[in-house]
């Protein structure tokens, strides 16, 4: 809305108590009051509603356990320093300098370092599992047998109850007593 269509509108501008009350809805977000003839980007006589930047999803995954996540970037991390120390080595050789002999050496001991790093990751991992369990998801099998087995011990304390009530009447309801 411009200047001349604001002046010639009833009642805008007009305060009405709340601070929020005299602003465009898209002005909101950037806190600028409806007065102000601050230019939009898009054109002055259209108004569109007010739409954030970015919507944010729920994760598709879960996230990694603290110790997995760190041998995890241990490992990224040696593994970009060694990738880096075999370029170094490959461009030193190439060049004929006097480092690429003890560079190559360094990159092997480093290749032996990163294939330790990625083998950490997956130990923690399956350490991690092993002490905390994994989350068994609804088709899972460990699930419908853990399914049985309450309902199993759940039948067995009803039978079990009943065994007890039937042994406090007295044994009233029985038909031989022997």
């Amino acid at each position: 809305m411009g200047t001349a269509e604001r002046q010639e509108a009833p009642g805008i501008g007009v305060k009405t108590g709340s601070p929020t009350a005299s602003r465009r809805p898209e002005a909101r977000a950037l806190d600028i009051p409806a007065g102000s003839d601050a230019p939009s980007g898009r054109g002055a006589a259209r108004e569109e509603p007010y739409r954030p930047l970015w919507v944010e999803e729920p994760a598709r995954r879960r996230r990694l356990p603290d110790p997995v996540r760190n041998s995890a970037v241990r490992a990224v991390l040696i593994i970009a320093v060694t990738l880096l120390q075999a370029m170094v080595a490959f461009l030193c050789t190439l060049a004929g300098s006097w480092l690429a002999f003890p560079m190559v050496l360094s990159s092997v001991a480093s290749t032996v370092v990163a294939t330790w790093g990625a083998l950490d990751v997956w130990v923690t991992r399956q350490v991690w599992n092993q002490r905390h369990g994994v989350v068994s998801t609804p088709s899972s099998t460990a699930r419908a047998l853990r399914r049985e087995r309450r309902k199993a011990r759940r039948q067995a304390r009803v039978a079990e109850r009943t065994q007890e009530r039937i042994r406090r009447q007295g044994g009233t309801g029985q038909l031989s007593h022997s």
